[in-house]
């Protein structure tokens, strides 16, 4: 699993514990829901730190919360 494909995971998570829709996550951390739309799509690979910080804060969860779970603990090394 690539870091984009956890971090996707990671916040599908969140939002189904929260009862939470992608656009209220949206509304939530002021971004549109586009940008959670795209971060959500598979096709794209790239996804940037200060949108996760976003979505964290919309989520009232730090950095360190967002990123303390087993999706991340079992990433291998990534290099292209």
């Amino acid at each position: 699993m690539s870091v984009k494909d956890a971090v996707t995971r990671r916040f599908r998570a969140l939002c189904e514990e929260r009862k939470l829709k992608t656009n209220e996550l949206a509304t939530r951390a002021g971004v549109t829901p586009s940008t959670v739309y795209s971060m959500m799509d598979a096709q794209r690979r790239d996804i940037s730190i200060v949108t996760i910080k976003k979505l964290c804060d919309g989520l009232e969860i730090s950095l360190a919360e967002f990123f303390s779970s087993p999706e991340f603990d079992e990433l291998e090394q990534e290099i292209f």
